[in-house]
């Protein structure tokens, strides 16, 4: 059985050795030139910026620094492009349900034509003569 000495000094070894394999994995990640012993390929020089180009690019623009003036410019036209294609769904949707509602009453108001003929000729008892000025609006 091992004493609890050991047991720290192991455990404290295998941490530090993990701590290493990580900052190499992080370090990797960069892309120096330096830290790789080799030239970096095309490729890579399109998706990763060495280190000190990142950290002015962080130091230059934190989350809470200003926007320039042309950012601000950009995103209040995005904004208002925006606002004008929803405005027009909008008036485009109420104009197709307006012309929905429109048909659906005219249909309606034929239905209720046709009954009332209908009620009219069936009722009809042959003493007027079944003329426009002779019908009652119903």
């Amino acid at each position: 059985m091992m004493s609890w000495r050991q047991v720290i000094l192991l455990s404290s070894l295998s941490a530090l050795v993990l701590l290493c394999k990580l900052q190499e994995g992080a370090s990797a990640s960069v892309g120096s030139r330096q830290a790789a012993g080799e030239e970096v390929q095309e490729g890579t020089k399109q998706i990763f910026m060495q280190e000190s180009d990142a950290s002015n690019f962080l130091k230059r623009r934190s989350k809470r620094s200003p926007m320039s003036r042309d950012e601000v410019n950009v995103e209040n036209r995005q904004k208002l492009r925006d606002d004008e294609l929803r405005r027009e769904y909008y008036k485009e949707q109420r104009n197709e349900f307006e012309n929905f509602v429109e048909e659906q009453r005219d249909e309606q108001e034929e239905r209720t034509r046709e009954a009332v003929e209908q009620w009219r000729q069936w009722h009809y008892d042959g003493l007027y003569p079944p003329y426009l000025f002779n019908r009652q609006n119903i």
